[in-house]
């Protein structure tokens, strides 16, 4: 395993969007334990339902009633828009998108997949197959025959200085002709992550989604929404990603920040769909009921509070001051993102060519001025940009000023 600095920083505590590393110093998080911090450090409704839940009973397995399971898979289901929904947790992404495969190549009885380039889904052998990012890619095994098409991400893409609707024709042409030739037209699912995640949260324009979506449709092939980081209204537009394009998908996955940094993950998908499994199957932590009382508290803070709203607000008033930036520090390439999932690009100043070695000095240069961010991009060259979605306007404005004084005092 990797870790992020030169000088590993070990978080001990934390309140808010701010946390207390071992060296003694506190730092503003704009990371949020890449992304599964949903809503902050010490969030007192959580903790408390956490300490409740654990004082009465840590385990008891799917083979017995969960009532808070099945109170989080009413309240995800009601807004998944997939009809006569139903709900299966597992314990991370990577399990709850390798569920979504069982579920669908089960149903097309072919093991053929559609996936973007550019997509991150995961660390287990069929998430890795489907992950169209080289630096993530440990094997070329795969249970998965795998075709890849456009992703939509315009600012390396040999048709991105097409108008939107071109482009958009362009990638949907492509995507027809993958279909015709290298499958046998038997194509058990596409996968696609509304905004790519470790790709540098590169997400396509309007009408991307919907045109592929109709192509999918014509061909009888379902789509499936890995909403593990864009999901719960993080992108400000809807509370599953996907529907901010007017897409509702067959299969949703999702996991990370629902129970705000416990493990959880799951799938939700039609009745139908989710009875082609006719073997027995279970999941001996999935839904525990630790993680139900964490992901039931995290979820009815998330819609109390209207974080979404503040997720897009706050969004709106990054993007506009890294762009800002932009116009000052030529090394930014591009600016681009949805809500609170932000990406900046950095490059050779004039230039299209990743700049990896000034990105891990911009990251080391915050980290030392005390505001935490990520890394990412299909080169490694990207900024990830990811607070809390409980992130006030002040923080957004301490840590716009950080990343300038960054900046400022570190050379491409």
């Amino acid at each position: 395993m990797v870790l992020y600095y030169d000088e590993p920083l070990e978080l001990v505590s934390g309140n808010g969007r701010h946390v207390l590393g071992s060296d003694g110093r506190t730092y503003l998080d704009f990371f949020g334990g890449l992304l599964a911090t949903m809503v902050g450090h010490g969030v007192e409704e959580i903790v408390e339902a956490i300490r409740s839940q654990a004082g009465k009973l840590l385990h008891s397995s799917t083979l017995y009633l969960i009532s808070q399971q099945v109170e989080l898979a009413e309240k995800i289901a009601s807004r998944s828009r997939i009809p006569d929904a139903r709900v299966f947790f597992v314990n991370s992404g990577s399990e709850a998108v390798e569920t979504a495969f069982l579920l669908t190549t089960t149903a097309a009885k072919s093991n053929q997949v559609l996936a973007l380039r550019g997509s991150y889904h995961g660390r287990t052998f069929g998430t890795v197959a489907t992950t169209g990012i080289r630096a993530w890619s440990a094997t070329s095994l795969s249970p998965l025959q795998v075709s890849y098409v456009h992703s939509g991400y315009r600012y390396r893409s040999p048709f991105g200085s097409l108008p939107d609707e071109q482009f958009v024709d362009a990638c949907v042409d492509e995507l027809r002709t993958i279909i015709e030739t290298t499958t046998s037209g038997r194509v058990a699912c596409m996968i696609a992550e509304p905004i790519q995640g470790a790709g540098g949260f590169a997400s396509p324009p309007d009408g991307f989604f919907r045109r592929t979506k109709s192509v999918l449709d014509e061909y009888g092939i379902p789509l499936v929404s890995d909403e593990v980081q864009s999901g719960w209204g993080r992108t400000g537009r809807e509370f599953f990603s996907m529907h901010a394009h007017g897409v509702v998908p067959e299969v949703l996955t999702f996991a990370k920040g629902l129970a705000n940094g416990m493990a959880i993950g799951g799938v939700v998908a039609s009745a139908e769909l989710m009875n082609t499994v006719e073997a027995n199957s279970i999941s001996t932590a999935g839904g525990n009921p630790l993680a139900m009382a964490a992901a039931n508290a995290t979820l009815d803070y998330i819609l109390s509070n209207d974080l979404q709203s503040n997720a897009d607000a706050r969004g709106t008033e990054l993007l506009q001051g890294l762009r800002s930036l932009s116009e000052a520090y030529p090394a930014i390439g591009d600016v681009r993102g949805e809500g609170l999932m932000i990406g900046v690009e950095l490059v050779v100043p004039g230039e299209k060519t990743p700049n990896v070695a000034y990105t891990l000095r911009i990251l080391e240069k915050a980290r030392e001025l005390g505001l935490l961010i990520g890394r990412g991009g299909l080169l490694g060259n990207v900024l990830r940009i990811t607070p809390p979605m409980s992130v006030t306007r002040d923080e957004c404005s301490t840590a716009l000023a950080l990343l300038k004084e960054a900046f400022d005092q570190t050379t491409p």
